[in-house]
């Protein structure tokens, strides 16, 4: 995974940025959320990608891009958090000056 992300680290870093600005630019909208079972088919799903890629039981070329497609997911959720993290705080400290 090290030599992925020295590899990679641009595209990292951009998967970064765009989650970023993804979450900078989203407008939170409290409509209906997932279903308990598609919530918990979405984890299922998560967790079997990620036991595969810690097990190392995708050989070759797909296991490389199994490896790499789940560090840009990672990295492109932290952006969209700290994202959107930050764009509340500001709206929040903005909405109580006088």
């Amino acid at each position: 995974m090290v030599a992925l992300a020295d590899f990679f680290w641009g595209w990292l870093v951009g998967s970064l940025l765009l989650g970023f600005a993804v979450g900078w630019i989203s407008v939170v909208h409290r409509g209906p959320s997932f279903s308990r079972n598609a919530g918990l088919g979405i984890a299922g799903v998560a967790t079997v990608l990620v036991g595969l890629s810690l097990a190392r039981l995708v050989p070759g070329r797909a296991g490389y891009w199994l490896d790499l497609f789940l560090a840009m997911l990672a990295a492109y959720l932290i952006g969209c958090a700290i994202g959107s993290w930050l764009r509340y705080w500001v709206v929040a400290r903005q909405s109580q000056r006088p």
